[in-house]
């Protein structure tokens, strides 16, 4: 069955990476090829559970592939898809915003401005 995408482009991105964990995978997965266990600790705070489900939509949205070696215990590994690496314009926008903010902030609060937990 094939999917129906939003009809805005920004609704559709945020559609494939809108979940918080989505992208930090990304994230950890434009610097190469990662196994489960790498990407559970740099992630951080994610519940297996969650990052396997989160793993598997973005194998189904076409953003990374899974392979799986026939070992015991299974090897299995993550990398990003052409459309996956195609989102570090986004994320490189996203440090660019993020970081901006957190400089800004700060200003504000070491000005004493603003305080903590009542920023802008």
């Amino acid at each position: 069955m094939e999917k129906i995408l939003p009809a805005c482009p920004v609704e559709t991105t945020l559609m494939l990476i809108s979940d918080r964990w989505k992208v930090l995978i990304i994230r950890d997965l434009l610097t190469g090829t990662k196994r489960f266990g790498e990407l559970k600790k740099s992630v951080g705070g994610v519940s297996q559970k969650v990052l396997t489900a989160n793993l598997r939509s973005m194998e189904e949205s076409g953003l990374l592939t899974r392979k799986v070696y026939a070992e015991v215990p299974p090897k299995v590994e993550y990398t990003l898809t052409e459309t996956g690496y195609s989102l570090k314009p986004v994320l490189d926008a996203m440090i660019e915003w993020g970081t901006s903010y957190q400089e800004k902030t700060h200003d504000l609060l070491i000005s004493g401005i603003s305080k903590p937990g009542k920023l802008l």
